[in-house]
């Protein structure tokens, strides 16, 4: 079995989805007052709502749609594969309600552009259909002047770089219904997913672009995790929950999409985050949006091992054969402690190591809070399974008072171990 194949059986997500109508907004010939609202549809409106609120002067961000007539406005009606490109179909928005005071109109506008593709036509990467439609339904006067006059001068910025026309629909907003409960802060409700990104990297104001020496990745095996410039909570949740514990060999960077120059990837890269296993500067596997810990730990494992008694016996509980290569080679090592093979995490002491004569590696105890404890029944057989804490790998067995003077016995598997010497400075 192929490193590539084992990463591909790993993954897996879904998603599963009473709408109230809000009374169309009038048309005054100025804006009145500074709160103010307007409805923008940029693809799907999971990512988008979020980033709305994100920003300062937003009071409120609520996804739903519009521009559509003929039936009722719920996502499984607008989602029908017979509606997919139905002209009368309801778009995917948001209604953004902003204080224009502190948030001006243009500046909302300039990032409504410049965060999707507004060339493309009834799309947005790979959501595909007329409700994905870009589209900007105004309430008043002013704000159908400067989403006209911003669209001139973003198309000349679009042309310049090769893109083609925008089709953005500009006009005045008709009826909004707001979206089923499910999908209101969709991203804070579903922890498991991912941000999606589709801009084209066009800005109105360019900024001098942070230069990266990416040489480092192009030697051995790296781990490169594609992070969002603005805020994405599952790239936070990763980071929080995987990442600032990771103190594995393999290296892992950060970078973001447009920051890979000289790498091979095959993977899209607008979601974030998205994880890539590379090696020798080329990907062996890719997987967009967020991974728990025991998912990108597998991964690692396939990534790092390979098909080897080592990953049969870290993820398959299997046993190392005794007096086994590994076993020699780390039966006499120097002062110095055992990691973990995957995460890096300090498993055992050499100063806890004896002899047991079994031709496994044996310990009188772990490192504090290293490790856990598990039932294990296999093999008509009543043990006590270790795990790491850090990464969840099978371990060996606690063999309680088999130890010198009674003390107990951490029956330790060699090949799921790495050895580093004690730092002396």
């Amino acid at each position: 079995m192929t490193i590539k194949s084992m990463l591909l059986t790993l993954f897996t997500c879904s998603a599963i989805f009473t709408t109230s109508p809000i009374k169309a907004e009038t048309m005054p010939d100025n804006a009145t007052g500074h709160i103010e609202t307007i409805v923008l549809g940029s693809g799907c409106f999971w990512g988008a709502e979020k980033r709305y609120e994100a920003l300062d002067g937003v009071l409120d961000a609520v996804s739903g749609y519009a521009d559509g007539h003929g039936f009722k406005a719920t996502y499984k009606n607008i989602t029908r594969s017979s509606r997919r490109f139905d002209k009368n179909n309801f778009a995917e928005v948001v209604k953004v309600t902003y204080n224009s005071n502190k948030l001006t109109t243009q500046s909302l506008l300039m990032h409504y552009f410049e965060n999707h593709d507004p060339t493309q036509l009834n799309r947005q990467g790979n959501d595909i259909g007329t409700q994905y439609r870009s589209t900007i339904l105004v309430s008043n006067n002013e704000q159908l002047e400067v989403a006209n006059t911003l669209k001139d001068e973003y198309q000349s910025k679009l042309t310049a770089a090769g893109y083609g026309k925008i089709v953005t629909v500009i006009k005045p907003l008709d009826a909004f219904y707001a979206a089923e409960d499910y999908h209101q802060d969709y991203l804070k409700k579903n922890p498991n997913g991912y941000c999606p990104d589709h801009s084209t990297g066009v800005v109105f104001t360019p900024v001098e672009k942070q230069q990266v020496d990416n040489t480092a990745l192009l030697a051995g095996k790296q781990i490169v995790v594609i992070d969002a410039k603005g805020y994405c909570p599952y790239c936070e949740k990763f980071k929080k929950e995987v990442a600032n514990e990771y103190m594995g060999t393999i290296p892992m960077t950060f970078r973001h999409a447009d920051q890979l120059d000289g790498l091979t990837i095959k993977t899209p890269t607008w979601a974030t985050p998205t994880l890539l296993f590379i090696e020798n500067g080329e990907e062996v596997y890719g997987r967009q949006g967020y991974v728990s810990k025991s998912e990108f730990y597998k991964a690692l494992g396939a990534f790092k091992l390979g098909d080897s008694e080592a990953f049969r016996v870290a993820f398959h509980a299997k046993t190392d054969s005794p007096f086994c290569k590994q076993y020699d080679i780390f039966k006499n090592t120097p002062d110095g402690i055992f990691i973990d093979k995957l995460s890096g995490a300090p498993l055992f002491d050499t100063r806890d190591r004896f002899n047991s004569g079994t031709g496994w590696l044996s310990f009188t105890h772990p490192v504090k809070d290293s490790v856990t404890m598990h039932e294990d029944n296999s093999y008509g057989m009543q043990r006590i399974e270790l795990k790491s804490k850090s990464s969840g790998i099978h371990l060996g067995h606690l063999f309680p008072g088999e130890g010198p003077r009674g003390k107990d016995r951490y029956c330790i598997n060699a090949t799921v171990l790495e050895f580093v010497p004690r730092d002396v400075t």
